[in-house]
């Protein structure tokens, strides 16, 4: 049972992120303000649940939710960044356009980037422990996977409907085939250094 609140009498807001260790396309967060008296038996960590019980959670969601709010770093962003101060600055992103101010942060995870003067409480696997950052973690998954799929339509080759541009054999077949797009992640390691070399002679 997933848990409404680590401080009972302040507007927490819980925060998740979704596409950090995809090769191509940005890396998404949200942050959520629910109301203390909240409950949904179905709400888990985004990765528990299948595809169509995310998709029918977000509409509950962003209904229900006193505040929600989705932000995004681009793959530029994130190479000249790298990931994980990319990860902070789409969550921070995501709070600067909360329409209702939180009194502390619920960030799943081990670090954090202090946002404004808020304090925060990092938690790992805080997806599985707090109702807020399992929300967050639905809506950051759901609006980057509408995101990649709109994508797809335009560079068919990476298989993105499929793995929303994760390291998945099809897609790295796709880079190895047809190269990159402004899309990929070029800091990141897009083909094993394998494929790399045959590359390099061919």
């Amino acid at each position: 049972m997933l848990l409404p609140y680590l401080h009972k009498d302040l507007t927490e807001a819980g925060c998740d992120e979704a596409g950090r260790g995809c090769l191509a396309g940005p890396v998404f967060a949200a942050a959520v303000i629910l109301p203390p008296d909240f409950a949904c038996e179905e709400l888990n960590d985004s990765k528990q649940l299948t595809e169509k019980q995310r998709e029918n959670l977000r509409p509950l969601i962003e209904k229900e939710a006193l505040a929600w709010a989705v932000g995004i770093v681009s793959p530029a962003e994130i190479d000249a960044i790298n990931i994980l101060n990319a990860s902070f600055l789409a969550m921070h992103r995501a709070l600067d356009q909360l329409t209702l101010r939180p009194q502390h942060l619920l960030i799943d995870g081990n670090r954090f980037k202090k946002y404004q003067d808020i304090p925060h409480t990092t938690i790992v696997k805080g997806d599985g422990k707090y109702l807020s950052i399992a929300a967050a973690s639905i809506l950051a998954k759901t609006h980057r996977d509408a995101y990649m799929l709109r994508l797809h339509e335009e560079f068919s080759h990476y298989d993105w409907k499929n793995n929303k541009g994760y390291p998945t054999v099809k897609h790295r077949q796709g880079i190895q085939q047809y190269g990159t797009t402004p899309h990929h992640r070029m800091s990141f390691t897009l083909l094993p250094r394998e494929a790399q070399l045959s590359l390099a002679f061919e």
